[in-house]
């Protein structure tokens, strides 16, 4: 999308072009079935999966293996791609295509860069609701896949 803009320098029109921001989620598995959330201390709050914004010059793979690291401390082996989702109301803060990856990782995951605090980490996400420090109950059926995402 094309967007005309003035200067604040010169005060000369010029044309801006718009593009959607790339990210990645990660739908980390651990343990027996259990899967990754992360506590955002970011913009939009909440439970979500780990993930971010893409680097300039990285492909999807090396920055879901690297956002994985950064948010769980956890080393995963990516087992493929779940779907790439682009609604440009995803994200309250601006337009995202987010590919979701799915993969696996032995180890407890740790909170990092994105995640509130070092306990704002859980991983075995399944049937029963979260405990005390994990959020109001968040059971894995109740996770509506289209929300995920929003990285960053």
């Amino acid at each position: 999308m094309k967007v005309s803009k003035i200067c604040p320098y010169c005060s000369r029109e010029f044309e801006e072009y718009k593009s959607p921001q790339v990210t990645v989620d990660i739908i980390i598995e651990v343990g027996d079935g259990g899967i990754v959330l992360i506590k955002r201390k970011n913009p939009p709050l909440g439970w979500a999966l780990p993930g971010g914004f893409v680097d300039y010059g990285e492909t999807l793979e090396q920055a879901a293996v690297r956002e994985a690291k950064e948010e769980t401390a956890l080393d995963v082996i990516l087992k493929g791609q779940l779907h790439s989702y682009s609604d440009p109301a995803r994200d309250p803060r601006f337009h995202t295509i987010s590919t979701v990856f799915c993969a696996a990782a032995h180890g407890v995951p740790a909170g990092g860069d994105d995640a509130s605090d070092g306990d704002d980490v859980y991983g075995d996400v399944r049937d029963t609701a979260c405990g005390d420090g994990i959020g109001e109950s968040v059971r894995c059926g109740d996770v509506d896949v289209e929300s995920f995402g929003g990285g960053g």
